[in-house]
């Protein structure tokens, strides 16, 4: 397991997950507790992370992305990839399952994604709650069972959602992306865009998909919707104001889009809200 070898980091060093989570090799780590913390700074594991959190909005970030873990989704974190927790409150719960690597081990569990979480999912993420630490081979059934966690992921999670945005590293495209954060109340079109940055078209479009392999409308889609699942978070918001926010006039687009985005109607998100964190 690797760290940031610094003096501001050295307070986290005795954390569960910077000392327990790989000291034994084979063995399947299991942590349930409130975070209790602002955030957890960057690191590591030898192991791929499960990781379902309840009550708050939780950012995940990489060296290549920051994701947005919404409610009743979780993220799956393969072994070896440097990433940070940052809350939006301390007293958000965090479900953590922690997997050895097997050489049976599929695609699915070497790639980074969100995934939506049904009902079932939610009884076994709950029934994990009586396990804590280390769980060892010898110990049967439970170990097993944690196997078989495990293994059906993949059954449960067809469909990975784009709650993802990639950071650019070219200087012009980061001065344009924290334009369009700053304004994200305004449907800036991709013409004023490049009017403004004294870009062509042509080539702005190919510095988003060079730099960050989508589109601007898949870019700009996606940095909206995650700006709206933030704000739909705050109850002093009506999805029509939110909508508003993000840049569309018209209720019904934004509606379908965040459906299409996220898997669920804004208006159906609100009323879920409670029960989901």
């Amino acid at each position: 397991m690797n760290t940031k070898d610094t003096t501001s980091d050295a307070k986290y060093v005795n954390r569960y997950y910077m000392t327990e989570v790989d000291s034994f090799e084979d063995s399947i780590y299991c942590h349930h507790a409130i975070i209790a913390e602002n955030h957890i700074t960057e690191h590591c594991h030898d192991k791929d992370q499960f990781l379902y959190t309840e009550g708050g909005v939780v950012f995940i970030k990489t060296d290549e992305k920051s994701y947005f873990l919404p409610a009743r989704h979780y993220l799956w974190i393969p072994a070896g990839v440097k990433h940070s927790i940052h809350p939006s409150t301390p007293e958000v719960v965090m479900r953590n399952l922690y997997f050895p690597k097997t050489n049976s081990d599929t695609a699915f569990y070497s790639k980074m994604g969100i995934y939506p979480v049904n009902d079932l999912l939610i009884e076994l993420i709950m029934f994990t709650n009586r396990w804590n630490g280390n769980i060892f081979p010898v110990e049967e059934p439970k170990y097993s069972l944690a196997t078989a966690f495990k293994l059906i992921l993949p059954e449960l999670s067809l469909h990975e959602l784009p709650l993802a945005l990639p950071y650019p590293s070219h200087q012009k495209l980061k001065d344009i992306v924290t334009y369009l954060e700053e304004n994200i109340e305004e449907n800036v079109s991709f013409k004023k865009l490049a009017s403004l940055f004294n870009i062509s078209e042509r080539t702005l479009a190919r510095l988003f998909q060079k730099e960050l392999n989508m589109s601007f409308i898949q870019y700009y889609t996606i940095l909206r919707m995650l700006t709206a699942l933030k704000l739909l978070l705050d109850e002093k918001l009506s999805v029509n104001e939110v909508a508003l926010k993000v840049g569309y006039n018209s209720l019904p687009t934004f509606s379908n889009t965040f459906n299409k985005v996220v898997g669920i109607r804004p208006s159906e998100y609100v009323k879920q809200k409670e029960l989901l964190i």
